[in-house]
């Protein structure tokens, strides 16, 4: 059987880190996007297993991680607000936060690996219809890392994905490619 070259590295050394122990270290201000259209913006102050507290204007807020879909810097929001684009299908859908991991939008680790290694331009959909173009440039077992125009980072929540494509159209989500098994093996595969 094939192996991905330097996937199980990679797995070992990122797979279970998470961006909000991050955020809690630098505790930089940063911009949340939560469901429901609300946003949110100031550092990570502490954190439990499900729940993030973000210090903002209004004094701390609980913030369960679920209903985080994304967050970037604080500094990069004027950038941002213009890159980031809205599907109104998928808007018009009211998809909420998907809570049972089992219904959720699942892209596998070995799909994204060779993307970073690739750098191929990605569209990310997330369950609000918000779409995030840009390189995928890291990935643990919640998040993923990307980098869009002008070098403008943001992090993606896996949880609230709904569907991530290349520039010619084609699905990269499990469950597509269970149906469709129209991928090509990445180079990388030893």
């Amino acid at each position: 059987m094939a192996q991905l070259q330097g996937f199980s590295d990679y797995k070992k050394a990122h797979y279970q880190t998470s961006c909000f122990d991050a955020l809690e270290a630098s505790g930089e201000p940063t911009r949340f996007l939560l469901h429901g259209g609300a946003s949110l913006t100031g550092p990570v102050t502490r954190q439990t297993p499900y729940d993030i507290y973000v210090t903002g204007d209004d004094g701390e807020a609980l913030v369960p991680k679920v209903e985080v879909m994304c967050h970037f810097p604080a500094s990069s929001e004027e950038a941002l607000t213009k890159l980031i684009k809205i599907d109104k299908k998928v808007k018009s859908m009211d998809l909420g936060p998907i809570h049972a991991p089992a219904h959720r939008y699942f892209i596998k680790n070995k799909t994204l690996y060779p993307l970073i290694k690739e750098r191929q331009v990605m569209f990310v959909t997330l369950l609000e219809g918000e779409i995030i173009k840009g390189l995928v440039e890291n990935f643990s077992r919640y998040d993923i890392e990307m980098r869009m125009k002008g070098g403008v980072a943001i992090t993606v929540l896996r949880h609230a994905v709904y569907d991530m494509r290349d520039k010619k159209g084609r699905c990269y989500l499990k469950s597509f490619q269970k149906q469709a098994r129209d991928w090509q093996r990445s180079e990388l595969f030893a």
